[in-house]
């Protein structure tokens, strides 16, 4: 596929328009349109519908514009690393990734630690899930990466070095004008008859484990498609959520977290390939460790590493 044709239709629904795009793009309507209708040929499904007051993508398109930004991002550092090369730069770019929660705080402040320790460093951070983020490490694509063995756990895998960080306490988090909403530590009990909201599978297996334990079950009734939406539904009153720890410094004002009773806990470890290893990368998963340990609730990075979960 052409990627010229991608960043064509990524603009189209950035601006709601072909005129739009055409002029952005130097290009005439006609041409955008092609591209465009030349795209959905190919793929096999409209991506677009045009209405009067401009252009907005169908839901298939809706997905296959946020594929194509990530694609024609990756495709742009790619030129960017190879141009650093030719004109000498003394190493390549840092690529970090880190599950949503600790890309909020935790990374991006070890990041921030060490540049002021040793001066510009070009990176880049990529949230993911821990199974992506652990296959992008093992091809390459990252040279180091935070992830955590919440369900499904995190495979053994040689090709791949593995530090064991600490354990995570997942939090609850509450509208602020919650009855619960400034508590100590709470029974999950008190939550029964609440609706919860999940993003992810990893998450919910966490707390439907919780509440069996405790002896209720959790009415996972509402599901988000990201973290951010997840959080939305929690500050409009519609649901409460379980949350890792280490996203409790990051959290929007209008939600507040609160500590459960034996709360469940993930393991989170920084994997590296074994491979031609980047020269920052241990400067900066010692910085992300001593970042994490500081963060709470969370127990220190000396603590044993638990067995990890098999898949």
């Amino acid at each position: 596929m052409d990627l010229t044709v991608w960043r064509t239709f990524v603009t189209v629904c950035r601006l709601g328009s072909l005129s739009a795009a055409a002029t952005e793009l130097h290009h005439t309507q006609s041409a955008v349109s092609r591209q465009i209708t030349g795209l959905e040929r190919q793929l096999g499904v409209p991506l677009v519908e045009r209405h009067a007051r401009g252009v907005h993508p169908t839901p298939a398109g809706e997905v296959f514009r946020r594929h194509a930004l990530a694609t024609l991002n990756e495709a742009d550092r790619a030129v960017r690393a190879a141009r650093d090369v030719r004109e000498g730069a003394s190493h390549r770019p840092l690529a970090i990734g880190a599950t949503p929660s600790l890309a909020a705080g935790i990374v991006p402040r070890a990041v921030q630690d060490l540049l002021k320790q040793s001066g510009t460093i070009r990176w880049s951070l990529l949230p993911g899930l821990s199974a992506q983020l652990h296959s992008r490490a093992i091809a390459g694509d990252l040279d180091a990466a935070v992830v955590t063995d919440a369900p499904p756990g995190l495979p053994m895998d040689p090709r791949v070095e593995r530090r064991f960080l600490g354990l995570d306490e997942m939090v609850v988090v509450l509208p602020v004008g919650h009855p619960l909403a400034g508590r100590g530590p709470v029974p999950v009990q008190e939550l029964a008859d609440q609706t919860w909201v999940e993003d992810n599978d990893g998450s919910a297996a966490l707390l439907r484990q919780h509440a069996a334990r405790a002896g209720v079950s959790a009415r996972i009734d509402l599901a988000a498609a990201d973290l951010l939406g997840k959080l939305a539904l929690v500050a409009t009153g519609h649901a409460v959520a379980l949350v890792p720890g280490v996203l409790a410094c990051a959290l929007r004002p209008d939600v507040t977290a609160v500590g459960l009773v034996d709360p469940p806990t993930r393991g989170i470890y920084a994997i590296t390939p074994r491979r031609e290893p980047h020269p920052r990368a241990a400067p900066l998963l010692d910085r992300i460790a001593t970042a994490f340990t500081s963060a709470g609730p969370a127990q220190a990075a000396h603590t044993t590493a638990p067995a990890p979960r098999r898949r």
